[in-house]
């Protein structure tokens, strides 16, 4: 099973439109997981259109109309792991415990909000990911977006993408 990871897409706030490399990369994935601040309901429209499966949920930035579409925390069971989707984990520090203490029944959590990318393991083996955001930066040297697969149980070929400056 191949999964697309992002988070804090912003359009149009931070750009006018997605990366052609994501728009591909939704619709090779079998799952497309945001994990928030769409900003726009277009872009869910989008995806819906053409992702084969989004597990998506609303952040920070995400209005009314989104809200009512989406929850704050998505949870899904995709080839025999169990996975959480959330928006905001918190500052850095700590990170790891706290997933850890408030999913307890996760084997792997998708979050965003920094747009910063983050790939580590709680003390439990709770996965933490951050896809960083395909479209605003911010202080990171790229924008980012994750793509894995699930096989057996187990998470693989984790690989976090790099996408070409915007002109």
């Amino acid at each position: 099973m191949r999964l697309l990871l992002t988070s804090d897409t912003h359009v149009p706030a931070r750009a006018r439109r997605l990366p052609e490399q994501l728009l591909a990369a939704i619709a090779e994935a079998d799952v497309a997981v945001h994990a928030g601040d769409w900003v726009d309901e277009a872009t869910l429209d989008l995806f819906e259109a053409r992702a084969r499966r989004l597990i998506g949920v609303f952040g920070n930035n995400d209005g009314p109309a989104l809200r009512a579409r989406l929850p704050e925390v998505a949870y899904a069971e995709l080839g025999g792991l169990r996975f959480g989707v959330v928006h905001e984990t918190g500052p850095a520090h700590g990170r790891e415990r706290r997933c850890a203490e408030r999913f307890p029944e996760l084997d792997v959590l998708v979050f965003g909000h920094s747009h910063i990318p983050w790939d580590t393991t709680a003390q439990g083996g709770l996965r933490l990911l951050n896809p960083g955001s395909p479209t605003d930066r911010r202080h990171q040297p790229h924008c980012t977006y994750i793509t894995a697969a699930v096989s057996r149980g187990r998470l693989t070929e984790v690989e976090l993408h790099r996408l070409p400056p915007r002109t």
